[in-house]
């Protein structure tokens, strides 16, 4: 069983930069392929990015390229998400996920969840 506790989500003005990031316990860390997904209010759960299990290999959405950037540290049991140039748009709770599939884009494919931190951006 695999504990997921995001942290680093807040306030921040549009433009602005934010790293959120992903602490992992109770698991073989290195085993999951791990993702971040955001719920906006009243829409579904949507895949942003995802790190294949060494971190040599990354996905995003096509609506996050160039501005979302995410990494893992399997040392630490972390992975991360940088987000650079906040949109408005990009106000949603982000979750952290697990999977020992890959790719995996959907939600259904993902084992294990976080409780999600929330993003607000202002204009």
């Amino acid at each position: 069983q695999v504990q997921l506790v995001e942290s680093g989500g807040g306030l921040v003005q549009a433009g602005g930069s934010l790293r959120l990031s992903c602490a992992a316990s109770g698991g073989t860390f290195s085993r999951y392929a791990m993702a971040w997904f955001r719920q906006a209010p009243g829409k579904e759960r949507d895949f942003v990015a995802a790190i294949r299990w060494s971190g040599g290999i990354t996905y995003y959405a096509d609506s996050v390229k160039g501005r979302f950037a995410i990494s893992r540290d399997n040392a630490k049991n972390m992975v991360f998400l940088q987000i650079f140039s906040l949109e408005p748009e990009d106000t949603a709770v982000y979750y952290c996920a697990a999977s020992t599939r890959w790719l995996a884009t959907v939600t259904y494919d993902y084992d294990y969840w976080g409780q999600g931190t929330q993003v607000t951006v202002s204009s």
